[in-house]
C-alpha cells in the first residue's frame, strides 16, 4: 500500500470521515498482523513479514530502564547501552559495527530511556542472519569481553556525553531540576536516565556485571524482526542462535505509580544564555491509560502548528517568543505534561508565563473546536500511519505496543482512543490534568556570568 493511500486513510478516519454518518465499508487503517511467540527461555519473538523491499530490520527490547536501577546507582542502564556495542565473547572489541558495515547495514543505534533499553539494526534480507548472531552473543556472552578496561572508557564516554548533552550546554541543567521536582525522590522517576557522574564514579565491575545478570536475559527481553524473510527460516535462525541462552530469574515489572504535585513549585534560574525561557510541567497519565490521548490532542491544540493557539499567540500575535511546543510525555509508571517557550530578544519568562496561562484558561472553560481536534486527530493519525512504511520504524512501534500493552498489533486500538475524544474530554482532560497552581513553572532568566547550562538561584514550594 503506498504512502499516499495510507495518509489518505488516516485523514479519513482522523476526521470521522467529514460525513453525516459512517458506512458499514468505510475505509480503515491497515491492521497490523505480526506474530508473536515465546521461546522456552522467556524471549519473546514477534515476526512482521514485509516483502516489499529486500531488507530487514532487528530490533530488540530490553524491559529495563533508569527506572530500574538500585539506588546510587544511576545510569546503568545508559552505560550498557554503550557497554553492547565493544563486543562478546565472540565478536571481538571494535568489530559488530565494521561486521554490519561491511553487510550493508543502516541504522545501526542502541536508545535508552525511562523504561527500556533497545538496539537495533537494518540489514539486506539476506544478511539476517548475521544481524541475530551478533545480538544474541551479546544477550548471551557480553559478560566474557566486559572487563574493567571496557567499564571505565565505556564509563567516560557517558560521562562526556553528560557533559556535552547537559553540563555544557544552553539550559542543560534546566530539565534535571525539574525532574528533581515533579517526581518525588523515591520515586523511579526523580533522575535524568543520562546517568550521575558520582553514582558511576563510585561503582564497581561486579556491580555492573550484577545488574547486566538481572535484566539482560531472554525472559526480559522481546525481538523483532520486520521486513523481507520467510517465517519458517527466520523462527529457525531465532532458535538457533537464542534458544540455547540460559533463561534468568523473573525480572518483575514495576506497578504504576502515578504523582500529584499540589500546589505550585516555582524554579528560578539564571543562564548564560541570549533569550529567556519558561518551563510548565505537570504529572499527567501513564502511557495508553485514560486521559493520555486526550493530553495528546491538547498538545496538538496547542502548538501543532502555525494555526495553533499557543503559537499564533506568543509568536504570531504578541509577537514575544520565538518557539513554543507543547508535548505529553508518555511513559510507563505515569507521565508528564510539558510547555516550554523561548523569548524573542527584549521580552522575559514571564511575560511567556502569562500569554501561555491565558490561552490554557480559555481551554479550561471553552474546550476546543471541532475544526481543530480535528486537526489534531489528523496529524497524530497520520504520523502513525507513515512510521509504518520503514521497516525500522514499524519494528519498533511493534516492540512499543508490546512492552507497554502485551499486544504488538495495536494500532487499530490506537487509533481508535485518538478518535473517541470529543471537544468534552480534551477539555476535561486539561480541566484535570493542568490545573492553574498544581505544576512546576521554570523561569530562566539571562545572565551573562552565569553558567551556560544555568544554576539554581531560588526555589519556591507550594505556591497557590
Amino acid at each position: 500500500m503506498s504512502l499516499r493511500r495510507l495518509l489518505s486513510l488516516a485523514a479519513v478516519v482522523a476526521l470521522g470521515l467529514a460525513a453525516p454518518r459512517a458506512t458499514a465499508d468505510a475505509p480503515k487503517p491497515p491492521a497490523l498482523t505480526a506474530e508473536k511467540s515465546v521461546l522456552a527461555n522467556g524471549l519473546e519473538v514477534i515476526l512482521d513479514e514485509d516483502h516489499r523491499t529486500p531488507i530487514v530490520t532487528v530490533n530488540i527490547w530490553y524491559h529495563v530502564g533508569s527506572k530500574d536501577e538500585p539506588a546510587h546507582r544511576n545510569g546503568f542502564a545508559h552505560l550498557f547501552e554503550h557497554v553492547m556495542f565493544q563486543g562478546s565473547k565472540h565478536v571481538p572489541e571494535d568489530t559488530f559495527f565494521k561486521f554490519l558495515e561491511k553487510a550493508g547495514a543502516t541504522s545501526v543505534n542502541g536508545t535508552t530511556n525511562t523504561d527500556r533499553t533497545n538496539y537495533f539494526e537494518t540489514v539486506p534480507a539476506n544478511q539476517l542472519e548475521l544481524a541475530l548472531w551478533l545480538e544474541s552473543d551479546r544477550m548471551g556472552f557480553l559478560l566474557d569481553h566486559a572487563d574493567q578496561k571496557t567499564f571505565e572508557s565505556q564509563r567516560e564516554v557517558v560521562k562526556n556525553e553528560r557533559r556535552q548533552r547537559y553540563e555544557n550546554a544552553p539550559y542543560g541543567l534546566v530539565a534535571a531540576e525539574i525532574r528533581k521536582e515533579l517526581f518525588p525522590k523515591d520515586h523511579p522517576y526523580h533522575l535524568l536516565t543520562i546517568g550521575s557522574p558520582e553514582d558511576l564514579d563510585a561503582a564497581k565491575l561486579e556491580d555492573v556485571h550484577a545488574f547486566f545478570r538481572k535484566n539482560y536475559v531472554p525472559n526480559n527481553a522481546t525481538l523483532v524482526l520486520s521486513g523481507d524473510f520467510d517465517k519458517a527460516k527466520a523462527k529457525a535462525l531465532v532458535e538457533k542462535y537464542f534458544g540455547p541462552i540460559p533463561r534468568g530469574a523473573e525480572v518483575p515489572r514495576m506497578k504504576k505509580t502515578p504523582v500529584t504535585h499540589p500546589g505550585e513549585t516555582r524554579i528560578e534560574m539564571e543562564a548564560g544564555v541570549e533569550l529567556a525561557r519558561v518551563y510548565v510541567d505537570w504529572p499527567s497519565p501513564p502511557n495508553y491509560a485514560a486521559g493520555d490521548a486526550d493530553l495528546d490532542l491538547v498538545a496538538r491544540v496547542l502548538s501543532g502548528g502555525k494555526t495553533s493557539r499557543l503559537y499564533k499567540r506568543l509568536v504570531y500575535d504578541l509577537q514575544i517568543a520565538q518557539s513554543v511546543s507543547a508535548h505529553q510525555a508518555s511513559m510507563e509508571l505515569t507521565s508528564y505534561f510539558d510547555v516550554v517557550a523561548t523569548a524573542k530578544a527584549g521580552h522575559t519568562a514571564d511575560e511567556l508565563l502569562k500569554a501561555i496561562d491565558e490561552e490554557l484558561a480559555k481551554l479550561r472553560a471553552g474546550g476546543v473546536k471541532d475544526d481543530e481536534l480535528a486537526r489534531a486527530k489528523t496529524a497524530i493519525v497520520s504520523e502513525n500511519v507513515f512510521d509504518l512504511e520503514r521497516s525500522s520504524s514499524r519494528a519498533n512501534q511493534l516492540n512499543s505496543y508490546n512492552h507497554y500493552l502485551g499486544d504488538p498489533n495495536y494500532l487499530t486500538q490506537d487509533i481508535e482512543r485518538i478518535n473517541r475524544a470529543t471537544p468534552q474530554t480534551v477539555a476535561d482532560a486539561a480541566r484535570t490534568h493542568l490545573k492553574e497552581k498544581d505544576r512546576v513553572v521554570t523561569v530562566v532568566t539571562p545572565k551573562k556570568d552565569a553558567p551556560t547550562p544555568g544554576r539554581v538561584v531560588t526555589i519556591k514550594r507550594g505556591g497557590k
